[in-house]
């Protein structure tokens, strides 16, 4: 189907900064309990590796997605690397924690980091986990060649797919229901706002089924790329938990 780039509440500027955060922290949640990391790993031990980088910038972080196990994966795999949570609306609560649990595999950027005019002391392999949706395709575009303007490396992935095997989303306020007991760190405004006024599975609801209408497709992302400064780009899916998903994703590294 076309797709459709509806607005999704986190995206706001005006949206209460709680709700997201405690949304992200959900996302973070699911991710993690699911191992998403171990899907990705090799794809980006492969774009640190052809991309000759030993730090991942990672970009639209939200609660930090996979990258705390991802990191943990490649340093015990003897593979040199750090990394740095960026955000335009960081939340610094969830980036203290996972850089507390990182063991100082990891850091971030206190300030708004905006992807497409990444800092230029921000360098080295650019990610994207499950954000890239978010863009207008214009901005995507900007975001594609300004890592190839840098010569930078960039691994964009997204679990959000325009597909009918994307439905089971429509259950997404049980799981954050059912999930929130789970979540740590216990937050007293995390049970306010899960169950007394329920606006984070709300919201967790209204992103998700959004998210799947803005997803790009492997052939829309070959797309973006072209008229880009030399990069060598790749762009497919890597099926995960057992098949039931698939994992789009866009690679790019100076030839």
């Amino acid at each position: 189907m076309k797709r459709l780039h509806l607005f999704e509440l986190e995206d706001q500027a005006w949206f209460p900064s709680v709700i997201r955060d405690l949304a992200t922290d959900y996302l973070q949640f699911m991710q993690t309990r699911f191992r998403f990391d171990r899907a990705l790993t090799p794809l980006v031990r492969r774009a640190l590796e052809q991309g000759h980088a030993i730090r991942i910038v990672d970009l639209c972080s939200g609660g930090s997605g996979p990258l705390l196990l991802m990191v943990k994966d490649l340093a015990a795999a003897g593979v040199p690397i750090h990394a740095t949570l960026t955000d335009l609306y960081p939340n610094a609560p969830a980036f203290d924690q996972i850089a507390a649990a990182s063991g100082g595999l990891i850091d971030y950027e206190p300030l708004p980091v905006d992807a497409r005019h990444v800092p230029l002391h921000l360098r080295g392999l650019r990610t994207i986990f499950n954000g890239f949706h978010h863009l207008r395709p214009a901005d995507a575009r900007a975001v594609v060649h300004a890592a190839a303007d840098a010569r930078q490396p960039i691994a964009i992935v997204e679990v959000s797919e325009r597909s009918l095997r994307t439905l089971p989303v429509l259950l997404t306020p049980l799981v954050v229901w059912l999930a929130t007991p789970f979540m740590r760190p216990f937050r007293w405004r995390r049970l306010f706002w899960t169950y007394i006024l329920p606006l984070v599975p709300l919201t967790c609801l209204w992103d998700g089924i959004v998210s799947q209408l803005r997803a790009y497709t492997p052939d829309e992302l070959r797309e973006m790329c072209r008229g880009s400064a030399p990069m060598t780009w790749e762009a497919g899916q890597i099926p995960f938990a057992g098949g039931r998903g698939r994992v789009t994703y866009l690679v790019g590294f100076p030839p």
